[in-house]
């Protein structure tokens, strides 16, 4: 755990957390920091994040109205030939031999990115530095080269079937045939050069330039279906966070077209009735009933206006990277950005590896390709903060897919209920339900569950398949700020 006074920084690789600590020693603010960290998190972390993903950004306390601005991809198709239309690839990838889960890649599975429109758009309404200033230090990393850590050399292996899948992904991640391993140097001067771009043109090249030509080059000659008109009209979208009460606080989070915030806000509201702290029990039964309200009709809704309200009023009691951010002024920034496992697809001479959105069961329950075009995918990302007393206590956040609820779950639970520190909150054993099934890490007491029904899976050994928290804390008597990073990926903290 690290503790600083200048602002603190949560993120999943030591470098991301360094290059926002940076920026707020430098006198940036937490979204000067936040962006600084999303583009190094480009180069250090590049199967979880790039140019070609999208997220949500949170940003709350100080003098800032809470706001959400949400830049995740969007579905593909407007204008696209009826004729051109591949298969998706499925990939099955193996977490340690504990759990199995099946993505599917290729030209199909590309949705429009966020990440150029999101950075813009977060730039224009909160950042007090020049782009450029923020963009050189990851560029010059992309050209010199980042030496892979353990925990992206995980990554790698999880992912061999995607970095191996086409040529040109595979030049990235398998130079001269081999994977990269730890100790390894990750090195992209192309991509060096288009984070340079967005410093100094910002999104606009991404959109209706010749970076968006490059891209539906060659994602249509895969047979997709994203088009120029998809990115024309791509744009960030500013929207007014889910709020709810929890045992003296409100937690701000991600509200719809996005599914993760509303099944935390709704599982808080759930615990919030019961004995504090929570039982296991009571733990995993609302981790129950957010899966099951996760009903065709909950998914249709999310679009609608007032859904929140309405499904929060009712009587029903992956692969990403996570960056928080409190700075000295009690301001939060908590953004959630994702690529999924990548796509396998990298557009020439850009370095840009793009998403694998629209092939991420988990984000189509109901079937791949039925979402309309422009519309935003439900993204289980739940970039998040907690108040108390009108200030901010908790930032955090999460990857993990479907994993992404139950982690942030648990932390603020762990925070809250149990008054544990970021780094005991974070660190603590997790159990997730999905499907009819328990799994839980080392540490977690299962016997309190062996007569559920459900099976019960129980990891060898704690692992990232339970999500990757990335949190700070700031006390609310005497605003000391500290923040962990979550061990299950290589995450850190790091004080400005």
């Amino acid at each position: 755990m690290s503790s600083g006074s200048k602002g603190i920084v949560a993120a999943g690789h030591p470098l991301t957390a360094q290059a926002g600590a940076s920026a707020l020693r430098e006198g940036g603010n937490a979204v000067d920091a936040a962006v600084a960290a999303m583009l190094t998190s480009w180069v250090a972390e590049p199967l979880l994040s790039g140019p070609g993903a999208g997220g949500y950004m949170l940003v709350a306390g100080g003098d800032e109205q809470p706001a959400l601005l949400d830049f995740f991809v969007s579905a593909p198709g407007r204008d696209a030939p009826a004729s051109q239309r591949a298969e998706l690839v499925p990939v099955e990838v193996d977490f340690a031999g504990d759990a199995r889960q099946v993505f599917h890649v290729g030209a199909m599975s590309c949705g429009a990115l966020g990440n150029p429109a999101g950075i813009d758009a977060a730039m224009a309404s909160w950042g007090s530095m020049e782009l450029a200033d923020l963009a050189a230090p990851a560029a010059a990393l992309a050209r010199d080269g980042v030496v892979v850590n353990a925990q992206q050399a995980e990554v790698v292996q999880l992912l061999e079937a995607i970095l191996t899948s086409t040529p040109e992904v595979a030049a990235l991640f398998a130079p001269d045939g081999n994977l990269l391993t730890e100790g390894d140097v990750f090195r992209c001067p192309e991509l060096g050069e288009t984070i340079e771009r967005l410093g100094s043109d910002g999104a606009a090249p991404f959109y209706g330039g010749d970076v968006a030509a490059a891209i539906v080059e060659i994602v249509a000659a895969g047979g997709g279906l994203l088009t120029q008109e998809d990115l024309r009209r791509y744009e960030a979208i500013a929207r007014e966070p889910i709020a709810t009460g929890y045992r003296g606080r409100e937690v701000l989070t991600n509200p719809p077209p996005s599914a993760g915030g509303i099944l935390i806000a709704f599982a808080l509201r759930c615990l919030a009735g019961g004995p504090c702290p929570p039982s296991l029990r009571s733990l995993v039964d609302v981790m129950e009933a957010a899966q099951s309200a996760r009903t065709p009709e909950f998914l249709d809704g999310l679009g609608e206006p007032g859904f929140a309200d309405g499904f929060l009023a009712a009587n029903r009691l992956g692969s990403t990277t996570h960056i928080s951010v409190i700075d000295a002024d009690g301001r939060a920034c908590a953004v959630t950005c994702t690529n999924g496992e990548g796509s396998g697809i990298v557009v020439p001479g850009t370095g840009i590896h793009l998403n694998n959105i629209m092939g991420e069961e988990d984000l189509s329950p109901l079937g791949f390709h039925r979402a309309p075009a422009g519309r935003r995918m439900p993204s289980m990302m739940s970039p998040t903060v907690v108040t108390r007393d009108g200030g901010v206590e908790l930032a955090l956040g999460s990857s993990g897919s479907n994993r992404i609820r139950s982690a942030i779950l648990q932390t603020i639970v762990g925070v809250v209920d149990h008054g544990l520190d970021a780094a005991a909150a974070v660190g603590a054993p997790r159990v997730h339900f999905e499907q009819g099934r328990i799994h839980a890490e080392p540490g977690v007491p299962v016997d309190e569950l062996r007569c559920d029904p459900h099976a019960i899976l129980a990891f060898r050994a704690p692992n990232m398949f339970f999500g990757a928290v990335q949190a700070v804390c700031r006390d609310p008597e005497t605003g000391a700020l500290t923040g962990a990073g979550d061990p299950r990926r290589g995450g850190v903290a790091v004080a400005a």
